[in-house]
């Protein structure tokens, strides 16, 4: 199992000096992965629900203020030499795609392979209508459109694509990316639209727990989500063991134990020995990558999370 936690992007903690401690902490405690979330800007009146609150309000537009994902990402790749490096999740139609392509594949480069593409299709119109992206309704397909155009300018010798969202021919596009065949992609979200994209075109399904419309936040609930994507999988034609699976369990804590929605105890909170057992219950279900609410409020109580985690639940687990 390979575990990793976010980085902030915004707020007291997001300063230059911080990020780089802390990919730097990374490295040196032995993390798999860091990451970093994806807003390019925050409208200051948002009338989309947010998927992953009960309320459905979002809670982390207060300030409006967002560092750029693919930019800072570049950054932690400069102060970091062997934890790997993921969008979590990269909004596909943020950006051009052919551009992201190329944007990616050189992070990929100057990391010397360390990318993890974390991708998803976004939730919040009001941001897309202010990029100028395509229109919000279509992102499923423009999503899904994408990723295909990232494969085969990342692979092709002569890449070649025409469709609604992208055309191009008689073009050269390199450097690729270090990764053979490209860097991995873990597809996001947990409604069934995207667990069909993540059967289909992507490497591993990398869900968050917190989604109470469709709840991935327990052993048992992960496990009958897997297997849709399994199903889907062979439904297309594809091998299902060709699917990895990934978590974004965005909670952790060691202290006491918290009591979820179905009145037992949360999954990676209460003593050590409880949150190994939880480790090893996703790793039974075919889990190999573990994002963990490591994150503090301030720099010093962050080490001391991060700190603990691997001094005395990482030993029980390894």
């Amino acid at each position: 199992m390979e575990f990793g936690f976010g980085l902030p992007t915004r707020g007291p903690m997001a300063t230059p000096d911080n990020l780089a401690v802390l990919a730097r902490k990374a490295d040196e405690l032995g993390f798999g992965f860091i990451s970093v979330s994806d807003h390019v800007v925050i409208p200051n009146r948002i009338a989309s629900t947010y998927p992953y609150s009960e309320s459905g309000e979002f809670t982390g537009g207060d300030a409006g203020e967002c560092l750029e994902q693919l930019i800072t990402l570049t950054f932690l790749a400069a102060n970091s030499a062997n934890v790997r490096l993921l969008t979590s999740v990269m909004v596909l139609p943020h950006r051009p795609p052919v551009l992201t392509a190329k944007m990616l594949s050189t992070i990929d480069v100057l990391s010397k392979g360390r990318l993890l593409l974390g991708c998803g299709i976004g939730w919040m119109r009001e941001e897309f209508e202010a990029l100028g992206a395509p229109p919000f309704d279509e992102r499923g397909v423009v999503g899904s459109d994408y990723i295909r155009i990232f494969k085969e300018l990342w692979t092709s010798d002569n890449p070649t694509y025409n469709d609604t969202y992208a055309s191009f021919s008689d073009i050269t596009f390199t450097p690729k990316p270090v990764q053979n065949p490209h860097p991995p992609i873990w597809v996001g979200g947990e409604s069934p639209p995207a667990l069909r994209r993540a059967a289909t075109l992507g490497d591993k399904w990398f869900p968050i727990c917190s989604n109470p419309r469709f709840p991935v936040s327990t052993v048992q609930e992960y496990a009958s989500y897997a297997e849709r994507v399994r199903q889907y999988a062979q439904e297309s034609g594809r091998d299902p063991n060709e699917i990895g699976f990934a978590f974004n369990a965005n909670w952790y804590d060691d202290q006491q134990a918290q009591i979820g929605r179905d009145g037992e105890r949360k999954t990676f909170t209460g003593e050590p020995e409880q949150i190994a057992d939880d480790v090893r219950s996703y790793e039974e279900l075919g889990v190999t990558d573990l994002m963990l609410g490591l994150q503090g409020n301030t720099l010093d109580e962050t080490f001391v999370r991060l700190e603990r985690f691997v001094e005395n639940v990482k030993p029980l687990v390894m």
